[in-house]
């Protein structure tokens, strides 16, 4: 009998396996657009589909972005100027790719622009603070979805909304993982409501990845700003070495920080083209062995293991 079991599993398994290698055919005809190809996942993203024979427009935020994205890809790929938190500029580019891509519609809808903002202690923060990455990651995603939307229903294509591991556990104070948490929520809706139309709608969760987003430096200096400007009894509370204790803490967490980006585009690609994609992907090794699980465990296992790797502060008594 236990045999028959492992042999069901086995069969499971394999055809579980070959009915995610199933792909799509003619993409040479299908428009995909992309947010955020600057540089990082998006700029990646978009040199890769232009290369499979997709028919992309990246929006890049800098016109130094799309220069030097057009000088590295076919002349099938366009690219479009675009502030996801600007109304307006959302509203003119997608009229412009409703030109663009005509009865087709589109078939791929790719929101990855992103921002990191201030990561640090909640009690040093403002309400301004935790603005930007609302704005962009949240407020910005939503705003291009909501005027794509019927491009992508028209085309019965796909949405694939960039979300984090910052979605599925609050690892800092700040604006970043509220953003994510709220990206999460609303690709779990928009995911049912398009179900309706086939329009398939997907998350992509990445771990830890070397960007331009999660520059150390850039980081650093942010919250250095921050702490320049607190009153004497925070500061007394965390004590003078605090940033430099967390910077040494971070320097050990290195390890698991993933150089290669191409993890990521893997998933939007699978995303776009299989004829059974999945709802949600994890991409990187620590999104998949750490992050992920911790974000199934109870709430007193998840602040033991994520506390210990805070910095003790001097006083926190003080006041």
């Amino acid at each position: 009998m236990l045999f028959w079991v492992l042999a069901l599993l086995i069969l499971c398994g394999f055809l579980w396996n070959y009915k995610g290698q199933l792909k799509i055919t003619d993409i040479t005809d299908k428009y995909i657009f992309i947010t955020g190809c600057d540089t990082g996942f998006g700029n990646l993203a978009a040199r890769t589909f232009d290369k499979k024979g997709f028919r992309v427009i990246a929006a890049c935020l800098t016109e130094s972005g799309s220069t030097a994205l057009k000088e590295e890809t076919s002349e099938r790929l366009h690219t479009v100027l675009l502030d996801v938190t600007d109304p307006e500029s959302v509203k003119r580019t997608a009229q412009w790719v409703k030109n663009q891509a005509g009865k087709k519609g589109l078939w791929g809808l790719i929101n990855n622009a992103g921002v990191l903002g201030v990561l640090a202690p909640t009690d040093w923060l403002t309400v301004e603070d935790y603005r930007e990455p609302i704005e962009v990651n949240l407020f910005g995603l939503i705003s291009v979805t909501l005027n794509m939307l019927p491009l992508v229903k028209k085309a019965r294509g796909r949405v694939i909304n960039v979300s984090s591991i910052g979605g599925r556990i609050a690892f800092s104070g700040g604006g970043y993982a509220p953003s994510k948490y709220a990206v999460e929520a609303f690709n779990d809706s928009l995911r049912r409501d398009m179900k309706a139309f086939d329009v398939h709608v997907a998350c992509i969760e990445p771990g830890l990845f070397k960007t331009d987003l999660s520059d150390p430096v850039k980081t650093t200096e942010r919250k250095l700003t921050i702490w320049k400007r607190l009153s004497p009894d925070i500061k007394q509370q965390y004590g003078e070495g605090y940033i430099e204790k967390s910077l040494d803490k971070l320097k050990g967490t290195t390890s698991f920080v993933n150089m290669d980006l191409s993890l990521v585009v893997e998933c939007m690609d699978h995303a776009l083209t299989s004829l059974f994609p999945k709802t949600h992907y994890a991409a990187g090794k620590d999104a998949k062995t750490f992050w992920i699980p911790l974000s199934h465990m109870p709430a007193v296992l998840q602040d033991f293991l994520l506390l210990k790797q805070k910095v003790e502060l001097a006083n926190p008594k003080a006041v």
